[in-house]
């Protein structure tokens, strides 16, 4: 690693902050046009690149801001820190993010994304302290990131970025298998009803196991112990900053990959749990049946799911919830017997293939994460 240089980024390409002086911030004649305009969120819940965008700018909105092209990679500077993403499409964005072009002959994209991204705890750290967290152009000016020649810069970003597509892959083929099973759930339980068909509640066609307050049940070693299950979790994963419990808790409250899980409180939200093993915290349901197929109590809990909501977001306190009455006025169809097992034969490859895709996601993310660091230090160098 002796010959890498210390660079900062702005002797690696352009560097520079997006653009949009209008105030209010919502000015109506700004807005829905033909030119993408996207913020910090979008960047943050981005994989890698950006696909997606909520809002357009119009003429008078190009006016004031800045078009940027296909290919830049934006760093958000305000609120959520030091997230990045590449743009696939031009567009514009605000001064809370800044945009980053390679000088092609000085740097790779990708592999100046990656090295962000294994910089980005230490940059979210810099901008930690203020009222809002935030850092800024000359951040980057005072920071030197080492940086290998372009051969071997292609070559390292070459190994992560292959990882990264087929994480990229699996994750758009399910997204494409979700929507060909809300298509065949519509079919059969909205357009297509049978009047043999018997109605039920939600809550009799599967059982809903309430967490345990797992605050009570710490760890009492460093072996029996397992990470804990919260609505964070949920939404982002098992982490470092995650809780641990005893392992020695009733199997019941054991989640494994694959288990339905289902947040009644705050965030409401219902998933395939794609994670590691881990102990289920209050505030979540773990969805299961002896009677039922998987899928069944799956889609229909979806399906409930925007009601659950409203009815959270009705209640007066400082944290919604849905409570079991909920369930049991939430109604569903049960085919005949005969008919749910022909259904099934259609559903289960499609959820099964899911469950598969997001365990290997999850493996693919975590050789990711390793070789990342590895290959950034120099540690492990790859041939060129």
């Amino acid at each position: 690693m002796n010959e890498w240089e210390k660079l900062t980024l702005e002797e690696l390409g352009t560097l520079q902050r997006g653009r949009s002086r209008h105030r209010p911030r919502y000015a109506f004649h700004l807005y829905n046009g033909k030119y993408p305009f996207i913020q910090t969120g979008e960047i943050r819940s981005a994989r890698k690149y950006i696909q997606v965008y909520e809002h357009t700018y119009s003429e008078a909105g190009l006016e004031q801001s800045k078009i940027w092209p296909k290919n830049t990679l934006c760093i958000t500077i305000a609120a959520n820190i030091a997230e990045l993403a590449i743009l696939s499409f031009e567009a514009c964005f605000p001064d809370s993010v800044l945009g980053f072009i390679p000088n092609k002959e000085k740097a790779d994209l990708d592999f100046i994304y990656y090295t962000l991204t294994h910089f980005q705890r230490k940059l979210k750290h810099i901008g930690e302290g203020s009222v809002q967290d935030n850092i800024n152009l000359g951040t980057f000016q005072n920071i030197m990131f080492p940086i290998p020649k372009l051969p071997e810069q292609k070559a390292i970003a070459s190994v992560l970025a292959s990882l990264d597509d087929k994480i990229d892959f699996l994750y758009r083929q399910s997204k494409t298998l979700e929507a060909m099973a809300d298509v065949l759930f519509r079919q059969w339980f909205i357009e297509d009803t049978h009047d043999n068909w018997t109605d039920n509640a939600l809550s009799n066609i599967a059982r809903f196991l309430n967490g345990i307050a797992c605050q009570k049940y710490p760890p009492e070693n460093d072996v029996d112990k397992l990470p804990v299950l919260k609505i964070k979790e949920l939404n982002g994963g098992i982490s470092e900053l995650s809780d641990w419990a005893t392992s020695q808790v009733k199997p019941d409250y054991i989640v494994e990959a694959g288990d339905v899980i289902f947040a009644w409180s705050a965030s409401l939200m219902v998933k395939v749990w794609d994670g590691e093993r881990c102990v289920l915290n209050q505030h979540l349901f773990k969805v299961t049946s002896d009677e039922f197929p998987k899928w069944y109590y799956l889609l229909w809990c979806k399906y409930h799911l925007a009601e659950f909501i409203s009815i959270s977001s009705s209640h007066a306190t400082t944290m919604g919830h849905i409570k079991r009455g909920d369930l049991d006025a939430a109604i569903v169809l049960v085919p005949t017997a005969g008919e749910l097992r022909e259904m099934s034969k259609q559903m289960e490859p499609l959820l099964d293939k899911q469950i598969a895709n997001a365990k290997q996601i999850k493996s693919l993310e975590k050789l990711r994460d390793t070789l990342l660091p590895k290959l950034m230090s120099g540690e492990v160098r790859v041939s060129f």
